[in-house]
């Protein structure tokens, strides 16, 4: 009997152990560097947000969180990557509307479902696009830069981060509800828009808030307008679109942060509370008012509610301003 009393205890304690394998893990999550993958090249508005992100993470895990920038091909070989890792937790990805929503409507074929492949963690924040020319162009409104461009149709140059990038979709928006035509100039990120536009190689550049902010405030770029609904915070003087003449114009992205579906629950709810406490702290809620932005937080259900609906917006976008890839 005694030896039975001693099988049957063992017996319980293994079932036991067997079945709080996800808790154990989240307990001890991270226990190792986690990676977090950007699908931008360095120096573009996903690094602003994301990088100060990491670094905070990094505190509260006590493992470093390493930003892993996989640009090209509208963000789809950075999501690929994370689409296909384990579902441990230890790979995640830092996304944009691009990623979730854009690029669901306007590739035919993609390497990933953002719906399928992903489990939501939480919403970071919410930008905008700038509008911005060089400023020896003779612009210096929305309606100066409308004229112009009606006077020269398929003259005026626009850079973007990308073809189909939340940046394309809101110059393609703009001209099409403005009746205009301009010639879209994708680059491989942000920055290289940026630079370029700078440089003097593009006339025009539509650009996350984050990124053309600093470059409007020393003098090289010459803002015109935010193509939110609100005017951003960070830069209360500047006009909306719609303010500024094209009435009913709209246009905004998210930040996100997601990882491979299958992954644990309980990792999930950790990294969630990460972000969110993340998002609760003076310096990184100043960080993002001061380039625009503005703080997000969710549940990850609210997150993929979010996605879901953006997919559907974009999709009238695409075949609204007939967007091809």
């Amino acid at each position: 009997m005694r030896h039975c009393r001693q099988a049957l205890l063992a017996a319980a304690c293994g079932v036991l152990v067997l079945s709080l394998p996800g808790r154990a893990l989240a307990q001890g999550y991270p226990s190792k560097p986690v990676r977090m993958v950007v699908p931008y090249p360095p120096g573009g508005g996903s690094d602003t947000v994301s990088r100060p992100l990491a670094q905070r993470l990094s505190e509260r895990f006590g493992q470093p969180v390493l930003i892993d920038n996989r640009g090209g091909a509208s963000g789809n070989i950075g999501m690929e990557v994370v689409a296909r890792a384990p579902a441990d937790g230890y790979t995640l990805v830092f996304a944009l509307s691009a990623q979730l929503a854009v690029n669901p409507n306007l590739f035919e074929k993609l390497p990933y479902d953002p719906v399928a492949d992903f489990a939501p963690i939480a919403l970071v924040a919410t930008g905008s696009v700038m509008i911005a020319v060089h400023p020896s162009l003779p612009v210096r409104s929305v309606a100066d830069l409308i004229a112009l461009a009606r006077a020269r149709p398929d003259t005026l140059t626009y850079g973007t981060s990308g073809n189909g990038s939340a940046p394309h979709l809101s110059g393609e928006l703009f001209s099409t509800m403005a009746g205009i035509r301009m010639v879209h100039v994708p680059y491989k990120g942000g920055g290289a828009a940026l630079s370029d536009t700078i440089a003097g190689h593009v006339q025009v550049v539509f650009s996350p808030l984050v990124t053309a902010a600093p470059h409007v405030k020393s003098g090289r770029l010459r803002a015109l307008a935010v193509t939110t609904s609100t005017r951003a915070s960070g830069m209360p003087d500047l006009p909306t679109v719609e303010e500024a003449g094209v009435k009913g114009y709209e246009s905004s992205f998210i930040y996100g942060v997601l990882a491979p579906a299958g992954t644990g629950r309980e990792v999930i709810d950790r990294v969630n509370a990460g972000i969110l406490q993340v998002l609760k702290e003076p310096g990184y809620r100043g960080l993002l008012a001061n380039n625009g932005i503005e703080p997000g937080g969710s549940t990850p259900e609210e997150l993929g509610a979010i996605i879901r609906a953006d997919i559907v917006k974009w999709a009238r976008v695409i075949k609204l301003a007939k967007v091809k890839p």
